[in-house]
């Protein structure tokens, strides 16, 4: 009996202290997500026991698309979700549906690709770079603009896919066909479509339901996250054509999302679901990625995202192939924790602004001012760094690895794939700056562009 007292004691003593989060106002919670491989962090949550040590019961409820998740986090039959990084800004200025949403915790950078069908990739090939018999990387859009200019010759549509309106897919395949010379159409007001004058046709498309819909014809290609192009590889119906990694680096992916009433009825439940979000990035990317191959098998369950490991694989262990054979480093590919990864810097929501005016989502100009008056009504730094400052004071991470000097903007990057420099606090500069796109007072005004 004293040498069991004794053996517990050391391990208690041994181990970091866990502090559980006090005073949380609500301990069972519901949350929602699409299966992607960069929902990770909540399975991880979950499934390595940081939602229990905060003292949080949670239950992960996949669904079926963005637009029901969006409106159940909203209605709140979801406490909060896996959301896309633009969901929370376009519900909180009012484009699709109206709510206030928040986020203080950003889930992953990079980790999408656009793809396309086979007949497309060798139309495309005579037009790109090739080393031996390997393409060179990246792949400028400008391949593609041939093959879509012969489409339009044969009066025959070039349809693409992409997972929703205000997704960072939609806009990154938006910024690689524009950086390339092709316009991807314009939003106006009472047409959501977003083909308005463009050379292709992007539509929505579920992510689940890419590979399957591009196999029958209907689309030539998607933007889509993980594993849905590593699943075209291995099918044998798509290449990948370019990362977006490689669109723009490091850029942000998802954010986890409720409702601003949500965050301010319970403040202390915020903070333990932060706290234990960071904790599965932290695991998600330590020691080089060691703890990868367990989370493949975890995300491969039927509860989360239900894909073949091999194929989540593929991406999330720090490869990525284009063809099959053509595998290639890709170690950033997904990222969860590094490079403040998880940090919801304002500038990240400033971007996804720039890009809906660039495209008409919204329909005025708006100053300076407004981008960060909006930026930071949904994003909230303060909330992450009482997580990041509770988890140091537990012993389960180190004021290093975060960045705590920040005034919520990272440094101008002109780490995209046409060098185009982006300066958070000077979106309408930034937005003038680009080649496709409105600039200044410009409107859409059936179909066309308007001063």
């Amino acid at each position: 009996m004293r040498l069991s007292y004794l053996l517990l004691l050391t391990t208690a003593l041994a181990s970091p202290a866990l502090a559980e989060t006090a005073g949380i106002e609500k301990d069972q919670l519901t949350l929602g997500f699409i299966k992607l491989t960069d929902m990770a962090p909540l399975a991880i949550a979950k499934e390595k026991g940081f939602f229990e040590d905060e003292g949080l019961n949670v239950t992960l409820e996949a669904q079926s698309n963005w637009k029901v998740l969006l409106d159940r986090v909203l209605d709140g039959e979801l406490d909060g979700a896996h959301m896309l990084a633009g969901q929370p800004i376009a519900a909180t200025i009012g484009y699709g549906t109206k709510g206030h949403l928040i986020t203080a915790y950003s889930m992953d950078l990079n980790g999408n690709a656009i793809t396309v069908s086979n007949a497309v990739w060798e139309a495309m090939k005579p037009n790109v770079l090739m080393d031996a018999d390997k393409p060179v990387h990246p792949i400028s859009a400008s391949a593609l603009k041939p093959v879509i200019e012969s489409y339009k010759d044969e009066g025959k549509p070039f349809n693409l896919g992409m997972v929703f309106p205000v997704s960072t897919h939609n806009y990154e395949l938006r910024y690689w066909l524009a950086a390339g010379g092709i316009n991807p159409g314009f939003y106006q007001s009472g047409d959501a479509t977003g083909q308005a004058g463009g050379d292709v046709l992007i539509s929505v498309t579920p992510p689940p339901q890419m590979p399957a819909t591009m196999e029958a014809g209907t689309i030539l290609g998607y933007s889509v996250g993980e594993p849905w192009n590593q699943a075209a590889v291995a099918k044998g119906i798509g290449v990948p054509v370019i990362t977006d990694e490689d669109i723009w680096k490091n850029n942000p992916e998802k954010v986890f999302g409720v409702t601003a009433e949500f965050a301010e009825a319970n403040p202390n439940t915020m903070i333990a679901l932060t706290k234990a979000l960071i904790r599965a990035g932290m695991w998600l990317d330590a020691d080089n990625n060691a703890n990868r191959a367990e989370a493949v098998e975890i995300l491969a369950r039927s509860e989360y995202v239900g894909a073949d490991a091999a194929v989540i694989a593929n991406s999330m262990t720090g490869t990525f192939e284009y063809e099959k054979g053509d595998k290639r480093a890709a170690d950033d590919f997904n990222v969860f924790f590094r490079h403040n990864a998880t940090f919801p810097y304002y500038s990240d929501a400033v971007w996804t602004l720039s890009q809906m005016r660039r495209w008409g989502q919204i329909e005025t100009a708006h100053p300076d001012s407004w981008y960060d008056e909006t930026a930071k009504s949904v994003y909230k730094p303060a909330i992450y760094e009482e997580a990041a400052k509770a988890l140091i004071a537990d012993g389960l991470a180190k004021a290093e690895d975060f960045d705590f000097d920040a005034d919520g903007y990272k440094d101008p990057t002109s780490d995209f794939i046409d060098h185009v420099t982006f300066d958070g606090t000077k979106p309408n500069a930034y937005i003038d700056s680009l080649t496709i796109g409105l600039k200044g007072n410009q409107t859409v005004v059936d179909g066309a562009v308007v001063n």
